[in-house]
């Protein structure tokens, strides 16, 4: 986001964060591997294989990676998300998960309930691990334990399904209090893994004044990513940031725009609509004041590497924990976070999470600093532009959304897509591998990184 004086100079600028296809496959049935992708790199696509030096230093030192490490983990993280997304769908109901491992992210496993989809993993490159439950079960467990906490899970503040144990887990303030959450939901003890800790996550956000964007000349949060809708261009940013019609002022207290919509609790998103003396740019702050790139909305897989710029602590790195965590703040309960490893403090709150030149999502809350270490919670980007109708600023600046008129099920660029939906294009149908937001250049039958024909 840059700020442009009446008479039109650009600034400086502001974004500070700123082939085979099985389903209901019979437990005896054999998986066959899904058909190879052509030639064309997911790294290249998602523009990995060109990391900018801010994000390579920002690995380096949080991650203690060399060089040549930080840029082979971008690459195999890029390539892994494709190989996983087709084996999702090959999967189908028995996939219970997938995440990348090792120092430089070469290993990818993927969970299933059928030992007859090992060899399909296999032969897809991949690590396989036969589990017992599969996702949706978990997903089922976790959604008891949202119900029977209600407005009363400040003392079991996190709750998640994680992948790589095959259970949901319970952040707890102690046994007791998992315990109780446990029994009043009705779920199998067995399913649940608890884990105690002091910790209790807060919104990050800060009244005491600085620098991003300041809200009602009283609140101070980071900006995101930012967007456009229609003419309008803007900012996605945290809901707790502020309420719809608030006013906002930019770093250099010059007045900015207003709150066009905010969800919090729930959710944890909003978007800020500015005034034609600020213009939306594809870029976030990255270390030193260095911009990063962003290229798309591809989500990154567990165990993928994530960085963070914010306007207080600036640009740190860690890793993905878990997508679709629910973390209890005490305003209310958000759904749907994902938890990190990257530490945040208050001010910190909207700004924005990459993985490689891919945005992720924007700070909500965490525990703990950037001197001791801590944990943070995003809320998806993707759901955000999908709440808003909202079209994420590229550096390629293709993402402008196509002809809404198209048919039902057709493919078109600015619209946002899970991992196995279907789509038409030019009289084929493809299935999607990747969540993400469409962009012009990313047509389905160019982009194999995403989409897979059926």
């Amino acid at each position: 986001m840059v700020h442009r004086h009446a008479g039109g100079t650009a600034r400086t600028a502001l974004t500070v964060l700123g082939a085979l296809v099985l389903t209901g496959l019979p437990e005896a049935a054999a998986v066959e591997p899904p058909a190879p992708a052509p030639p064309s790199s997911a790294a290249q696509t998602l523009g990995a294989d060109k990391p900018s030096s801010t994000l390579l230093r920002a690995l380096q030192r949080d991650l203690g990676l060399t060089a040549s490490q930080a840029r082979a983990r971008l690459v195999n993280e890029a390539e892994a998300g494709t190989r996983a997304g087709r084996l999702q769908n090959a999967l189908g109901k028995h996939f219970a998960g997938a995440w990348v491992h090792g120092t430089t992210s070469a290993r990818l496993t993927v969970a299933t309930t059928n030992a007859a989809g090992v060899a399909a993993i296999k032969a897809s490159g991949a690590q396989a691990k036969v589990v017992r439950n599969t996702l949706a079960d978990l997903q089922a467990v976790k959604a008891k334990l949202e119900v029977a906490g209600a407005g009363k899970s400040l003392d079991t503040p996190v709750r998640y399904v994680d992948v790589r144990t095959n259970r949901v887990t319970v952040q707890a303030t102690s046994s007791a209090a998992a315990d109780k959450l446990i029994a009043a939901a009705g779920v199998d003890r067995r399913l649940v893994e608890v884990k105690v800790s002091a910790d209790r996550p807060r919104a990050l956000h800060d009244v005491r004044g600085g620098d991003a964007y300041y809200i009602d000349e009283k609140a101070r949060c980071s900006v995101g990513f930012s967007v456009t809708k229609g003419d309008k261009q803007g900012f996605a940013s945290a809901g707790h940031c502020g309420k719809p019609g608030a006013k906002t002022t930019g770093f250099n207290k010059v007045a900015q725009g207003a709150f066009e919509a905010s969800i919090f609790p729930g959710k944890d998103m909003s978007w800020v609509g500015v005034n034609s003396q600020w213009t939306a740019t594809p870029t976030v702050k990255g270390e030193a004041e260095a911009n990063a790139q962003v290229a798309g909305s591809v989500e990154a897989l567990v165990g993928a590497a994530i960085c963070r710029s914010g306007s207080t602590t600036g640009w740190h790195c860690g890793k993905i924990e878990q997508h679709g965590t629910s973390v209890s703040y005490a305003e209310g309960v958000i759904e749907g976070v994902t938890r990190t490893t990257v530490c945040a403090e208050p001010g910190d709150s909207g700004g924005s999470y990459l993985s490689g030149t891919q945005a992720q999502g924007v700070t909500s809350g965490g525990t703990g600093d950037c001197k001791s270490g801590g944990t943070t919670f995003y809320q998806p980007i993707n759901p955000l532009l999908k709440e808003y109708g909202l079209t994420l600023k590229t550096a390629a600046g293709e993402g402008t959304p196509g002809a809404q008129d198209v048919p039902s099920g057709s493919w078109r660029a600015g619209k946002v897509y899970g991992t196995g939906v279907r789509v038409t294009s030019n009289g084929v149908t493809y299935e999607c591998l990747q969540s993400h937001q469409a962009q012009g250049a990313w047509q389905p039958g160019l982009t194999p990184a995403l989409w897979q024909r059926v």
